[in-house]
């Protein structure tokens, strides 16, 4: 393992415990809780890292949430497509607003979608396709925009070049 990779790695273990703690502020809407603690991190793991790596660490920050108890399965669609759209859309316009963008869609719009079946199949809950719209997109554009002013102020003082020239090793 080069030392790219571990900076990476270490980055993600960071993002992670981020993600977890973070998860404790949540606010209830609805059936689920939103934390928009997890589109902050789905914003800057996707600028820092890339989609991949973004989509490893929203993965894990669900399982650890879920197994401590800290979150519910719809943190599951949440993260990963928050995090894949982010990091792709990122990565097509090298813009922090096309970041924020795609973790609105991938969490608001895609997640809502993939919650349904999650609801209605393996939770055993009755409701509409789109009842998770508001809560997701609630916590998308939020966290979207908490991760979008924290990556523009590292990106004016030039640490965020910084962060990614190392990221990009």
């Amino acid at each position: 393992m080069n030392h790219s990779q571990i900076k990476k790695l270490a980055l993600c273990g960071l993002l992670c415990a981020l993600g977890v703690v973070g998860s404790t502020f949540s606010i209830p809407v609805f059936a689920s809780r939103c934390c928009p603690m997890q589109s902050i991190v789905n914003v800057v793991g996707a600028v820092l890292l890339g989609p991949g790596y973004a989509v490893g660490v929203g993965f894990v920050i669900s399982l650890l949430r879920n197994l401590m108890g800290l979150g519910t399965l719809f943190a599951f669609p949440g993260s990963i497509f928050g995090a894949l759209m982010a990091g792709l859309f990122y990565r097509q316009c090298k813009k922090l607003w096309a970041a924020c963008l795609g973790e609105c869609f991938g969490t608001g719009i895609l997640a809502t979608i993939s919650a349904w079946p999650i609801a209605t199949l393996i939770m055993g809950q009755e409701c509409a396709m789109f009842t998770y719209l508001v809560p997701f997109l609630t916590t998308a554009v939020c966290g979207s925009i908490i991760g979008g002013v924290f990556l523009f102020a590292l990106e004016r003082t030039g640490a965020l070049k910084e962060m990614r020239s190392i990221s990009e090793k």
